[in-house]
């Protein structure tokens, strides 16, 4: 294997309640383990702090819309990391989206931060 290449790691992500279920993003959905909060894992109605420490126990990166809730939970963190995503992007966007930003990313690299993902950017 050169220095350039690097292997694929498979994320594993926690969606929000208030984000799309997992079937709305079909390329996300195939290359890394998706989990939604309240159609796959049945947790409704969390609150953040908890939804954040399940997600650090699996090793997940929340992916929300409501991301100034988090990012105070999430200081020094090594084992989860927030991915916000623009409340505008539709969700054929968001999984575009979301699958770049996850196949360039390695397995550590969201842990600890804040990612958004907006229109714009990304």
């Amino acid at each position: 294997m050169t220095k350039s290449a690097k292997r694929f790691y498979k994320h594993k992500l926690l969606l929000d309640e208030n984000f799309p279920v997992r079937s709305y993003f079909p390329n996300l959905n195939k290359r890394h383990d998706i989990k939604h909060l309240t159609k796959d894992l049945n947790l409704a109605s969390l609150s953040d702090i908890k939804v954040y420490k399940l997600a650090q126990k699996e090793k997940r990166v929340v992916v929300t819309y409501n991301v100034k809730d988090f990012v105070p939970l999430m200081a020094n963190d090594t084992k989860s990391g927030i991915i916000g995503v623009s409340p505008s992007l539709l969700p054929e966007q968001a999984d575009k989206k979301l699958t770049a930003l996850l196949n360039k990313s390695t397995k550590k690299s969201l842990f600890g931060k804040l990612t958004t993902l907006t229109e714009e950017g990304n």
